[in-house]
């Protein structure tokens, strides 16, 4: 699997000039993949913006990712914040992802961070729910930002049948050495890959750290080729990674993790709530 790493800076609030920028990023190379950070098509210091520049389901928006996956072939994972259907008002931090056939694919935030400098638990609402989704041939597990700091969230992910971790992120540099450490770490108690991409630029202050890198089941880091592409600012840079699920697939049986948790009494249902078909991900917005 061709993987796209896409450490941006977004305009913040400025939606349709973050679409048309992640368009000219995907087309500038072929890739399965290609991954955008946390909040990358809003900008992450917009306050009570974030309520009047939500996307939904049926959004112009979304149209416009679904014609840049078809017309590359390459599925989006992007992030966003997105209305709630059922419940209007709230808003959800949101990994999209968009495939070439038009399918549309949610994993809301499930962990808020609400210290320091970090204000999410004003603007949005977390989910309980995580699954894999099919993606680019692949059974992808998705997660934002803080939810990496939760193993929980992984295993849950591996148990329910992942083949590779995917982090999209909006992390500041006083968090960079945490996810170095973190993203090795959660590869190797899983036994998978993992794809870690993080923004750069700066928003009301806060200095993003970037970072964005692979590392494969054994925690060991990948190494990317740089993609020709007009950075704004030093830090930009698009590069691809290939990932080989099969060697991770053969890798498996020399560090059993996973089989040996499964093994555990009510380890492949526990926490149901926290464990859902990809379909209830959609239902639950």
């Amino acid at each position: 699997m061709r993987i796209l790493l896409a450490q941006l800076a977004p305009v913040a609030g400025e939606v349709s000039r973050n679409a048309d920028r992640l368009d000219a990023a995907v087309r500038s190379v072929h890739a399965d993949l290609a991954v955008f950070p946390e909040l990358y098509l809003s900008g992450y210091r917009v306050g009570d913006r974030f309520h009047q520049i939500a996307l939904t389901e049926g959004d112009r928006l979304v149209s416009s990712l679904r014609r840049t996956a078809k017309e590359t072939g390459t599925t989006l994972v992007v992030g966003a914040p997105l209305a709630s259907k059922d419940r209007r008002g709230e808003v959800r931090n949101a990994a999209l992802a968009v495939t070439p056939t038009g399918e549309l694919h949610v994993q809301v935030k499930r962990y808020l961070p609400n210290f320091g400098p970090f204000e999410e638990g004003v603007p949005f609402t977390p989910t309980d729910v995580s699954a894999p989704v099919p993606l680019a041939g692949a059974s992808v597990g998705l997660q934002v930002c803080y939810d990496a700091f939760f193993p929980e969230v992984s295993r849950q992910l591996a148990l329910g049948g992942a083949e590779i971790l995917v982090v999209i992120s909006a992390s500041p540099v006083t968090s960079a050495r945490f996810f170095e450490r973190l993203l090795p770490a959660r590869a190797i108690e899983n036994a998978l890959p993992a794809v870690f991409v993080n923004r750069v630029g700066v928003e009301d202050g806060m200095v993003f750290a970037g970072g964005s890198a692979a590392w494969d089941a054994r925690g060991e880091l990948m190494p990317t080729t740089p993609v020709d592409f007009s950075p704004k600012s030093p830090e930009e840079w698009l590069a691809w990674v290939d990932v080989d699920l099969a060697e991770a697939a053969r890798y498996r049986p020399f560090r059993p993790v996973l089989r040996d948790v499964a093994q555990r009494p009510g380890a492949s249902s526990a926490d149901p709530s926290r464990s859902a078909p990809a379909s209830t991900l959609t239902r639950a917005l």
